[in-house]
């Protein structure tokens, strides 16, 4: 499609501005002419910013992504910008590329996690996650409708191979291990063999390679079990030590032990600080409020100081940043490393991490995993709401419990810890809908934990019974 040089903000719909970044349903509320815009407005601030245009910009295997992508670089290229596209690839690549590339910024057309029909763009502006406040400032600039058609330029450049040896580098197994693969038909897959086929004393089994936007395997979200039984299969089929998974843009990681039970974010999390100990004295470690109490207690038995933070992966960073900590996380499966890493989220970096604690251990994973203390548990559990009440029931319910049922703590929705254990209600902010999860050392507890959130659903008029 032929795009003009002027905005269309007639077209334009700011209810894709989210928290964390740009999402949409493409020819819905995102298409070629969003693209275009957003490539215009972040071109500009970029380059009001800092004084300077170098843009990054790649995009992943969804369907839609291409033309996307083409509109967005015109955008970017029209405010002025030097556009270096990089080409199909995960989402870490291209945060790879805005460090390598030595680019003031980066921005990625991806839909992330979420359905084949959603697609977006997520944003990096000199080493900073690009969210909230900037994000609507996006939204002034296309009111004002008055940036100038400055002409930039486009080269293309591919980074693949320099982005798989710097994943690879320092990641030596000292021990054969044998591992299953799932890449979800991600697009994690443009360099899933290249690290694999250069990955020493492995033996791989891949399954789901092909990049492929229409997800005809399963959807991919690794927090979400169904999406994990054919890694689970593999698993326990070919015998493996562990099972790797990736969402679509190869951001969140996914893991499966020896014999097969997940391990959540929160629970590999901790294997990851036992080698971080080792490097720093009383590291601060960050894990968000949706986290198992298990995880703070425990790392604190290793010599680490860990903080809670409010979730998503931007903040996270920011926050990793604030206080010079190496290590942080959260249970959707966005983990980051700033020791020998960048600081950004890389499911593949993380994974060959956890690979090589893996092998300089005696025990099988599903070993280490079960030293900590037993907990009973609810998933984290999302449903459906009104977009324009989410809030304010979170803020009803506050109220409500207010000094009654336990230790409150409000940084991100509420999580309520008391005798029994601890639960956590909060508003998404990126879906309409919200998130609950509790937890429990009895499953008496739990059932108790339960109550109280259906009980207190229900007065804000929400019917929602939990299945365990």
């Amino acid at each position: 499609m032929e795009l003009e040089n002027k905005l269309k903000i007639e077209n334009f719909d700011k209810e894709v501005l989210r928290e964390y970044d740009i999402r949409g349903v493409v020819g819905d509320n995102i298409n070629q002419n969003t693209a275009y815009t957003i490539g215009r407005t972040f071109g500009y601030t970029v380059i009001n910013r800092l004084q300077s245009n170098i843009i990054a910009s790649g995009y992943d295997g969804r369907l839609t992504s291409p033309d996307l992508h083409q509109a967005l670089c015109k955008g970017l290229k029209d405010s002025g910008a030097k556009v270096i596209n990089i080409g199909m690839g995960p989402t870490p690549m291209t945060y790879f590329a805005h460090y390598h590339l030595n680019a003031d910024a980066a921005i990625m057309v991806t839909g992330s996690h979420n359905p084949s029909e959603y697609n977006g763009f997520k944003m990096v502006l000199n080493k900073h996650s690009f969210y909230a406040e900037d994000i609507q400032s996006l939204q002034k600039l296309i009111d004002q409708n008055d940036l100038k058609l400055i002409e930039g330029e486009i080269i293309n450049q591919d980074i693949k191979k320099d982005y798989t040896e710097r994943l690879l580098q320092n990641i030596n197994l000292n021990k054969k291990i044998k591992i299953a693969w799932d890449i979800g038909n991600g697009a994690m897959g443009a360099v899933i063999k290249e690290v694999t086929n250069n990955l020493n004393n492995s033996e791989n089994i891949l399954i789901n390679e092909e990049v492929d936007g229409n997800f005809p395997n399963h959807h991919p979200d690794p927090t979400v079990p169904k999406n994990m039984e054919q890694l689970i299969k593999s698993v326990k089929d070919n015998k493996c030590d562990i099972g790797l998974a990736f969402d679509g843009d190869g951001d969140r990681l996914g893991v499966v032990d020896n014999l097969g039970n997940l391990v959540w974010a929160d629970q590999y999390m901790l294997l990851l600080c036992t080698e971080i100990a080792n490097l720093y004295d009383n590291p601060k470690i960050i894990m968000d409020v949706k986290c198992s109490k298990v995880f703070f207690d425990e790392a604190k038995k290793l010599n680490c100081d860990p903080i809670m933070s409010k979730t998503g992966h931007s903040p996270i960073k920011e926050k990793m940043k604030e206080l010079k900590s190496p290590l942080s996380g959260e249970m959707s499966g966005h983990v980051c490393y700033a020791d020998d890493f960048y600081g950004y989220d890389d499911a593949m970096y993380v994974a060959l991490r956890l690979l090589r604690i893996l092998c300089n251990q005696e025990k099988s994973l599903n070993e280490l995993i079960n030293i900590y203390p037993k907990t009973y548990s609810t998933p984290e559990t999302r449903f459906d709401v009104d977009e324009t009440k989410k809030f304010l029931i979170i803020e009803e319910i506050k109220e409500r419990i207010k000094n009654t049922e336990g230790k409150i703590i409000d940084i991100d929705g509420i999580r309520v810890e008391n005798n029994d254990g601890w639960f956590l209600m909060r508003a998404s902010n990126t879906q309409n809908q919200l998130t609950c999860r509790a937890e429990s050392t009895s499953q008496e507890g739990l059932k108790s934990l339960i109550a109280i959130i259906e009980n207190q659903l229900s007065q804000s008029g929400v019917n929602y019974k939990f299945t365990v």
